[in-house]
């Protein structure tokens, strides 16, 4: 699964808990908020380059793995929009120029976020389809024409 802990998607900026409202940072905490989107970004990419490397053989994963990474990205996809509110509400205030220009660059952060939590979820609803659980489910002549189809699935990939 992942290779370390994804920051704050449980929570979004300054929000304890999902129940309750939002708790708006004051751009003194766009340094931490820089960091955290950052490192999102960086985790959400190395996540992402795991799962691929699945795709030519996705029986090497279970039901369970993957369903994690669906449950964990689908709450990361639905606490996005609470970052991006924070940075609009920090544009509607006075700025510096520094903190306009980190702003910018962190609103293109996070639409390289949005972009790699959707490609990370349509990946796993691909790899959920043959995942080891799948394969032992399949009947030995299901398993046999599919072989027979592509026979490269008995072909050792070299290591990268």
């Amino acid at each position: 699964m992942a290779k370390k802990k994804r920051p704050g998607h449980q929570s979004g900026p300054g929000r304890p808990g999902r129940d309750q409202e939002p708790h708006w940072q004051p751009i003194s905490a766009l340094p931490m908020l820089a960091s955290h989107i950052d490192g999102m970004l960086q985790a959400d990419q190395e996540q992402y380059e795991t799962l691929l490397e699945a795709k030519a053989k996705p029986w090497v994963l279970d039901d369970a793995t993957v369903n994690r990474v669906r449950t964990v990205f689908t709450t990361a996809k639905n606490d996005l929009p609470l970052f991006d509110e924070q940075l609009r509400r920090w544009r509607s205030g006075p700025l510096t120029t520094a903190q306009q220009q980190e702003l910018d660059r962190l609103a293109a952060q996070m639409e390289q976020v949005h972009t790699v939590v959707t490609a990370i979820l349509t990946l796993a609803e691909e790899l959920a389809q043959g995942t080891i659980e799948k394969q032992l489910a399949k009947s030995d002549p299901e398993l046999g024409l599919e072989v027979l189809l592509n026979p490269d699935l008995l072909r050792r990939r070299p290591r990268s």
